[in-house]
């Protein structure tokens, strides 16, 4: 039986999920963004939709997307929806992309928050998505085997996880931008807000001096009430789509790898990120990973 890999439109080098408009992909990159402009910039699967409902909120005193409202109308796609429809939001015009640094229209006054997930729960979240999206991946009965091959590999939309990481590692003490990790985030879902708001500024400020309200911003922005809200996540998703809001935890990934596989992926892992820094961003990952296997240098 031949093994089913997952579909894709392929442009310029990049994978992304069928069905992505090709125009908007291009022109998203020509968007010349404004100072005030507000990305939140993810490699896929890395907490994009928490991060971008946690600014929402945090720019809205708290108060949850209303009846009708959507996160993916309010909080586009950029290389989705190309650079006219971003340009016809209103200021401050919030940004999701999931492209590399390099590709990301850049301006030294807008801001841009970084969300990395390390690759293990990463791959894993990836891999639920990609089978639960046919008609942009033709992939419902693929198996997880498969799409590790791939993951490792760099050919899933979007691009190569390390490729992408290790674009935007450099540039995390830069002033307009903030580097964080999903699992810091899980960890203390407060302080990530209070964080997050202090890099926001103005409005954001004010709510993460009120404790009730950063109470509340959290609340919101839980998986459990985003789980019961999902469906004003997008507007585009027909009712048997899978949960775009999945688990919401980390170390998922040891009921999914093989032994041989996560070795595999903790060797990538430190071979791009060794002496760069970001090989600490997760303690203790790559030990988990391999054990004692004397094979990989930890």
């Amino acid at each position: 039986m031949t093994e089913r890999y997952p579909k894709y439109t392929v442009h310029d080098g990049f994978r992304m999920p069928m069905g992505f408009p090709v125009e908007g992909f291009e022109s998203g990159q020509r968007y010349k963004p404004e100072a005030t402009d507000i990305f939140v910039a993810t490699y896929p699967k890395c907490g994009t939709t928490w991060t971008q409902y946690i600014v929402y909120l945090l720019l809205h005193g708290g108060q949850p997307l209303a009846e009708g409202q959507r996160l993916d109308v309010l909080f586009p796609h950029l290389e989705e929806i190309g650079d006219a429809a971003v340009r016809a939001l209103p200021t401050p015009r919030l940004i999701k992309t999931h492209l590399v640094l390099e590709r990301t229209p850049w301006h030294a006054e807008a801001k841009y928050l970084y969300v990395a997930r390390n690759p293990f729960d990463c791959a894993v979240s990836f891999y639920h998505h990609t089978r639960g999206f046919p008609k942009h991946y033709d992939f419902a009965d693929g198996t997880w085997d498969v799409f590790f091959e791939c993951f490792v590999r760099g050919e899933v939309d979007f691009g190569d996880y390390f490729d992408h990481l290790m674009s935007w590692w450099p540039k995390r003490s830069a002033p307009n931008v903030l580097f964080l990790t999903y699992e810091r985030m899980l960890d203390d879902p407060a302080a990530a807000v209070q964080t997050i708001a202090r890099f926001l500024g103005g409005a954001a400020t004010r709510v993460a001096a009120d404790p009730k309200m950063v109470e509340c911003v959290v609340e919101q922005s839980s998986f459990g009430k985003m789980r019961v809200n999902q469906r004003r996540w997008s507007s585009a998703r027909p009712a048997d789509m899978p949960e775009f809001v999945r688990k919401g935890v980390a170390g998922d990934w040891v009921n999914h790898f093989s032994a041989a596989q996560s070795r595999r992926l903790a060797e990538r892992l430190l071979a791009r990120t060794q002496g760069t820094g970001a090989e600490s961003l997760w303690p203790g990952l790559v030990h988990a990973a391999v054990g004692n296997n004397s094979e990989v240098a930890t």
